[in-house]
C-alpha cells in the first residue's frame, strides 16, 4: 500500500516523502474525530484493533478542539 501511495504521489507531481499509508490511517480517524464519528463506527473502516491506539487520536482532537480548550 506504502509504495502504490508514494508512486501516485509522485505521478500527481507531489513529493512522495510527504505521503504514507500510516498517514493516511491516522489522518482518516482525526478527520471522523473531527466530525463527530463514533470511535467503534470509525475503528470499523480503519481496521484498528486497538481502542487505546484508536483513541489516541480521537483525544488529540478533544485536547485541541474540546470545549476545554475553548476556555484558554
Amino acid at each position: 500500500m506504502n509504495l502504490i501511495l508514494k508512486k501516485r504521489a509522485r505521478l500527481a507531481g507531489l513529493d512522495a516523502v510527504e505521503f504514507s499509508a500510516h498517514g493516511l490511517r491516522s489522518g482518516y480517524l482525526t478527520e471522523t474525530a473531527r466530525r463527530g464519528i463514533p470511535l467503534v463506527e470509525a475503528m470499523q473502516q480503519s481496521q484498528h484493533r486497538s481502542v487505546q491506539q484508536a483513541a489516541s487520536y480521537y483525544n488529540e482532537v478533544e485536547r485541541r478542539l474540546g470545549r476545554a480548550a475553548r476556555v484558554i
